[in-house]
């Protein structure tokens, strides 16, 4: 196609060859993916735990910064979005599927198994659960996401460089970024978008076949997630062929109700008052041992190590492996914000809401545990939200709610993945095509098909987080990129402002 670049064509290449190699030898594949996964994990967790803490540390450095009046765009540019629409769309396109997901989930684990310092089942664990919980979906994600995303805006509204992780690397690399080493950033940003999107919508049909067996006694097999995932795959072209403006933009805003919506449910039919004051002391639990967590490698330690491994070192590289995607899909909604107030709003809208949602269904979670009638510990990951539902007045709905919800996330996941791939796949063009666009729907959904079919998401899975390794260089070197080009800006600045005064001297 005329407008397509080369990205899109080695990129179907290699996802094409990953693919057939999930579906001739699943087992083996994942073998192998599950033995590059541990290496990586033990061999680089501490490169994962410094690079996450530095992050953090540059987004605050940026929010008190005299960087921060810096608007990304031209000076006269004004946010396109809503303060409450923008949050929504981060929301969505950061981790809202997830939250529905782990929302119960993880910290009932935590709960329930032995984690770093608390035996499982005590007051201790209780409030360590809801810590480490914040402390994988919290601050540190979002610095991951804002730093990146920002690197993103500003050279593309400040510098009109083209919508391309490789444009941001041009401070350093100059022309070398129009060429093949350019292209080479470029399909790595793909192939992990796709791939971590796809397997997005693979655990994603999983959850939303779990929430229709709880309802209706619909069988959870393959045939009926082909089926979930080839409506889900038609509402997300139809949605994307309706562009930014309105697809995304009302299904963010739609998803944010439905997400509080059902948190107000849980608020007044689950343990209210505990949920506030979890809440409450977790915040500050939080915020007591962050600099302790961000550290945490626990090297003399082999059983605390292997859970920080599992968890925190997972958890870190999993979200960098998402970072060109959602870093990308952020600056392009983000035009016409100032540096200072993009940072705050990344950093601190999502986290909050985060923390809180975490805290009601975490508890809701936890005390259904506590009482004994049900081990929701021991339910599947997908069924636990809706088990836990049904200990509670209003199953019915809350679960209908759920279901909605999680749809409503998959398809806004999927819409925002294959706008920001038409992107990247057509020379960073800000409005792709819509031919291109669908082209990207169906490969993605093909992909989570096939695989699921071949019982391959785990080494999908895995074979993104190993992926995340090489990319963290990639943020480093924009991290880098960016604050030259910031300097060098001030630097023009602060050199005119002399000529300026110089000039109204001589008159």
């Amino acid at each position: 196609m005329r407008k397509m670049s080369n990205v899109f064509y080695i990129t179907i290449s290699l996802i094409s060859i990953t693919v057939i190699m999930g579906v001739i030898a699943p087992k083996k594949f994942e073998a192998i993916t599950t033995d590059l996964k541990d290496f990586v994990s033990n061999a680089f967790g501490w490169h994962y735990m410094l690079l996450m803490t530095l992050l953090l540390a540059i987004s605050l450095f940026l929010i008190f910064s005299p960087y921060g009046k810096i608007r990304l765009g031209k000076d006269e540019d004004r946010p396109t979005f809503s303060t409450i629409t923008w949050i929504a769309m981060l929301f969505s396109a950061g981790m809202g599927i997830g939250i529905v997901f782990y929302g119960a989930a993880e910290p009932l684990s935590h709960f329930a198994t032995q984690t770093l310092s608390t035996e499982p089942y005590t007051n201790a664990a209780f409030k360590e659960s809801l810590r480490q919980t914040f402390f994988h979906w919290g601050l540190h994600v979002w610095a991951l996401y804002g730093v990146v995303a920002l690197s993103l805006a500003y050279f593309q509204y400040r510098k009109n460089e083209p919508a391309l992780i490789s444009a941001t690397l041009k401070p350093i690399f100059g022309k070398k970024m129009t060429g093949p080493f350019g292209t080479i950033i470029d399909v790595f940003a793909v192939f992990a978008t796709a791939f971590g999107v796809a397997t997005s919508l693979g655990f994603g049909a999983l959850q939303i076949n779990g929430g229709l067996h709880y309802l209706f006694g619909i069988t959870i097999s393959t045939p009926v997630q082909f089926i979930i995932i080839a409506i889900v795959t038609f509402l997300f072209i139809l949605s994307a062929k309706t562009g930014l403006n309105k697809g995304i933009k009302i299904l963010s805003n739609a998803n944010l109700i439905l997400a509080l919506g059902l948190l107000g449910f849980v608020l007044v039919l689950g343990p209210t008052l505990l949920i506030f004051d979890v809440f409450t002391d977790s915040i500050g639990g939080y915020f007591s041992n962050l600099i302790s967590m961000s550290f945490q490698t626990a090297p003399f330690d082999s059983s605390k190590r292997e859970w920080i491994e599992g968890w925190t070192i997972f958890y870190w590289a999993w979200w960098i492996s998402w970072a060109p995607f959602v870093s990308l899909f952020i600056a392009r909604v983000s035009k016409g914000r100032t540096i200072r107030e993009f940072m705050i709003g990344v950093l601190l809208a999502p986290t909050i809401l985060s923390m809180f949602w975490f805290s009601a269904f975490g508890t809701t979670a936890i005390e259904v545990q506590k009482e004994g009638v049900i081990d929701l510990a021991g339910k599947a990951i997908e069924l636990s939200i809706f088990e836990m539902f049904g200990s509670m007045p209003g199953t019915a709905i809350l679960s209908a709610v759920a279901v909605l919800l999680i749809v409503s996330f998959f398809i806004t996941s999927a819409d925002s993945a294959t706008f920001i791939l038409g992107m990247q796949s057509t020379y960073g063009s800000l409005t792709p095509p819509d031919n291109i666009k669908v082209i990207w729907g169906v490969i993605q959904s093909a992909i989570a098909l096939i695989l699921l079919y071949a019982g391959g998401l785990q080494a999908l899975q895995n074979t993104i987080i190993i992926a995340a390794l090489p990319f963290t260089i990639i943020i480093l070197l924009m991290i880098i990129a960016l604050f030259k080009a910031l300097g060098a800006e001030k630097k023009k600045e602060i050199k005119n402002q002399k000529a300026l005064v110089k000039k109204l001297k001589e008159l």
